[in-house]
């Protein structure tokens, strides 16, 4: 899994990920990957996505311009409705054109896009969910298998630190020491929050 977090203070937000990608008890590193940066970027806004290593290559290719006007499609992450209209649009595409299987619980009420994702752009923080749940965030969230590490540091340090950034990187610090799913470097974006 990974550590990704999202903070905003002082008129900025950072989102900030680590860097190790694991396949069951197979860890690979920095040091082995090339490309080993969890943070796309996309129109203005920074995300990072947790799951399937294959979620990153998928995102990545359906947010080429090209495949947007192939599907008439747009893709906006500004608020929590455009992110919630966005990741509607992109189901279907996900499934016919890239195979995901939707298939979680029976019990679940929609079918799940298997992706769990936290954006940051001049808008805010939010974070998106496997069954298209969309939430804003006042402060600061993380999510992946270091989540629970991340937020505990985070909330430790939110009221005594004034940059989002240092407050990010201590996130994911936190998940990296406690979490063997999880290490460093990380890789962090900050941006403006429009007034």
């Amino acid at each position: 899994m990974s550590t990704i977090v999202v903070v905003k203070k002082a008129g900025k937000v950072c989102i900030a990920a680590d860097s190790l990608t694991s396949f069951g008890d197979l860890r690979m590193g920095a040091t082995y990957e090339k490309i080993y940066d969890k943070i796309q970027q996309f129109n203005g806004s920074h995300f990072g996505i947790v799951g399937s290593a294959a979620h990153e290559l998928v995102m990545a290719s359906v947010l080429k311009e090209d495949a947007l006007k192939e599907n008439e499609m747009e893709v906006d992450f500004t608020s929590r409705e455009n992110i919630f209209e966005s990741f509607r649009a992109l189901h279907p595409v996900l499934k016919d054109k890239y195979f995901l299987n939707s298939k979680d619980e029976d019990e679940d009420p929609y079918e799940a896009t298997r992706i769990d994702a936290l954006i940051a752009n001049d808008q805010g923080i939010f974070g998106v969910y496997s069954l298209r749940e969309v939430s804003e965030f006042n402060r600061y969230w993380a999510i992946g298998s270091g989540s629970e590490f991340a937020l505990g540091a985070m909330f430790a340090v939110y009221d005594q630190l004034d940059s989002a950034e240092a407050i990010a990187k201590i996130g994911v610090e936190a998940g990296a020491e406690f979490n063997n799913a999880t290490a460093m470097p990380m890789t962090s974006y900050t941006v403006e929050l429009k007034d």
